[in-house]
């Protein structure tokens, strides 16, 4: 695994970490894992890919798509002997 320095951290953030560690039961560098991991899985899963490429156009003035209908769901057939 890999490990990571943080340097020049505000005394009261370092109180908050400590705080919100004890909380928890943990310590604060698994706080900290903690913290890391839900904000960037939380972000990464933020929106579908239609909706970063539609953010990604909006600047420029974005493309009018037309609705595309739906189909109704095919229901799963079932075969004899399964």
């Amino acid at each position: 695994m890999a490990s990571l320095t943080l340097r020049n951290i505000d005394e009261s953030l370092k109180a908050a970490l400590r705080i919100r560690a004890a909380e928890n039961d943990r310590s604060m560098e698994e706080e900290a894992r903690q913290i890391l991991r839900q904000f960037l899985l939380a972000r990464k899963c933020s929106g579908g890919i239609g909706s970063r490429i539609s953010r990604r156009f909006a600047a420029i003035g974005g493309v009018e798509l037309p609705e595309v209908p739906r189909s109704t769901p095919r229901v799963a057939e079932i075969l004899p002997g399964n």
